[in-house]
């Protein structure tokens, strides 16, 4: 790594998101050679058209930086690029600048990138390894890789084992531990998963996690396995039609790429069931037709987990089996957050509190309240009412509603939350520990208005009150809710009975 530069400090300084990191790990540890940097405009367009960069090199995927506007300024011919907790990881020379089409201003960077250190934290990080050093291990032998998102079943170790046999070659899993994992599963759960399905492949097979972001479509999604994979020594990959969630697998919308020209052989995805008589999984061209696929959609794998039934022994290995219950465990022991949103005066802080006593009286689950009020005086004293402070105090009540939902209990929260996006980003913080349940409390603006004892609303309307929520501020009617509960038509034990009704249907509570 490049000794720090002197005049580093004097650079402007951003940080990507985890996406924009694991890319960026990938360019500096030499997981994306050729590429020393983010491409021009002149680089991506001759790669959608050819397959190739603009000096004719084979490349197959877009590889770019878009950061906010205000991060560089106009003036600037270098950004810092730096780690979560502040420290540089490398410098970019900006040779261009465009601006994109993305939420805020924003603008598109290209030029090369000097690593100044390698990235020190994150779990599973003695496992990622440069790929100079993953090609020096695996030598001149042939290598079959596969990349992954998702653990693997007995299917999938069933095929592996027999090219790897036809093949004479060594085994390289990839777990792809940048941007979501399927199941649900978090990085470190995806790894301990791939790492349990090793144990059922020959001696020698290696597990590499690998921080590749998921790309745009099914087309480049299976290229950029495909580079990745040949930058660690893969002489074969076995593909599984490069599968983006919601993608199809027909990638004809693009040319195809000659992976050849990485050194790689892609092998498709080869059709096989199970024998139940021999219980063993067998290509379809060598047992009786009409025997058992095997497989269970992801939806039905997800159910066995959430209700905690044993997953079959045809279907998963036992330590995979075991690391899936352990990363998604049953929803009876499952983290969930109840975000009750509505106008001043809606009933939400009731509901909630009475929610909150209900639990306590049941005792099978720990609860913690998060009300509106109280978060203001504790968690977000010194906040305004403008919309980015009213984002803020919604974000710092969901970080600690995700830490509460991470350690299995239940969060109860109860903030205005008038605005969609915020409420947005609170759900997907959730949804990577635990659950998420919305409930708008729908009380209709005249009702909350005639019970205004503090007389909030005739300050606002007076105008001594200003930004409020309903009259001079919008609220945001969601239209993603997962219960909807009108406290004027409802009395306060039918509405702690319609959340509690949705927590036992759901399996959150017995």
């Amino acid at each position: 790594m490049t000794e720090l530069p002197p005049e580093l400090a004097n650079w402007p300084a951003w940080t990507p998101g985890d996406e924009q990191l694991g890319q960026l790990e990938l360019l500096t540890s030499g997981a994306f050679a050729p590429l020393a940097g983010y491409l021009t405009a002149e680089d991506l367009s001759s790669v959608a058209a050819r397959g190739e960069l603009a000096d004719g090199t084979p490349w197959p995927i877009p590889v770019t930086l878009t950061v906010p506007a205000a991060a560089v300024p106009a003036e600037a011919d270098r950004l810092v690029l730096r780690d979560p907790e502040g420290s540089p990881l490398a410098v970019i020379e900006i040779t261009e600048r465009a601006a994109v089409d993305a939420p805020g201003d924003a603008v598109r960077l290209a030029g090369p990138v000097t690593a100044l250190r390698a990235p020190e934290h994150g779990p599973f990080r003695a496992l990622r390894r440069r790929p100079a050093d993953v090609r020096a291990e695996l030598g001149s032998t042939p290598v079959l890789a596969l990349t992954t998102r998702r653990p693997l079943g007995q299917r999938q170790l069933g095929q592996l084992r027999h090219l790897a046999d036809q093949l004479r070659a060594r085994i390289l899993l990839l777990p792809l531990v940048a941007g979501p994992a399927e199941l649900v599963l978090r990085p470190e759960s995806l790894v301990r998963a791939v790492r349990a399905a090793a144990r059922q492949l020959p001696e020698g097979t290696l597990v590499v996690p690998v921080p590749l972001p998921p790309q745009g479509n099914a087309a480049d999604e299976l290229r950029a396995r495909a580079v990745v994979a040949a930058a660690y020594g893969a002489t074969h990959l076995l593909a599984d039609g490069g599968r983006v969630a919601g993608e199809p697998r027909d990638r004809s919308e693009k040319p195809e790429f000659d992976f050849k020209k990485l050194g790689l052989e892609i092998l498709a995805e080869g059709e096989w069931a199970y024998d139940p008589l021999a219980e063993v999984w067998r290509p379809l061209g060598r047992i009786e037709p009409g025997l058992e696929r095997g497989e269970l959609s992801d939806g039905e794998l997800g159910e066995l987990l959430d209700h905690g039934d044993p997953l079959p022994a045809w279907l998963m290995p036992a330590g995979v089996a075991a690391e899936l219950r352990r990363a998604r465990p049953p929803r009876s022991a499952r983290g969930v957050v109840v975000f009750c949103t509505g106008l001043s005066g809606s009933g939400k802080s009731t509901l909630a509190r009475d929610l909150r006593d209900a639990l306590l009286e049941r005792g099978d689950r720990t609860v913690s309240l998060l009300d509106g009020d109280l978060v203001r005086r504790l968690l977000s004293a010194g906040l305004t009412f403008s919309r980015a402070d009213r984002d803020l105090n919604i974000a710092r009540i969901g970080y600690v509603a995700t830490e509460i939902a991470r350690h299995g209990g239940i969060a109860i929260c109860a903030p205005i939350a008038p605005y969609a996006a915020a409420r947005a980003g609170v759900r997907k913080m959730v949804s990577e520990v635990g659950d998420f349940l919305l409930v708008h409390v729908s009380t209709p603006l005249e009702v909350c208005e005639a019970r205004d004892l503090k007389g909030l609303y005739a300050q606002a309307r007076a105008g001594v009150i200003g930004s409020f929520t309903g009259i001079s501020d919008p609220y945001e009617v969601p239209d993603d809710a997962d219960i909807v509960i009108d406290t004027s038509a409802v009395s306060r034990h039918d509405a702690v009975a319609a959340v509690l009704g949705q927590l036992t249907r759901g399996g959150w509570l017995a």
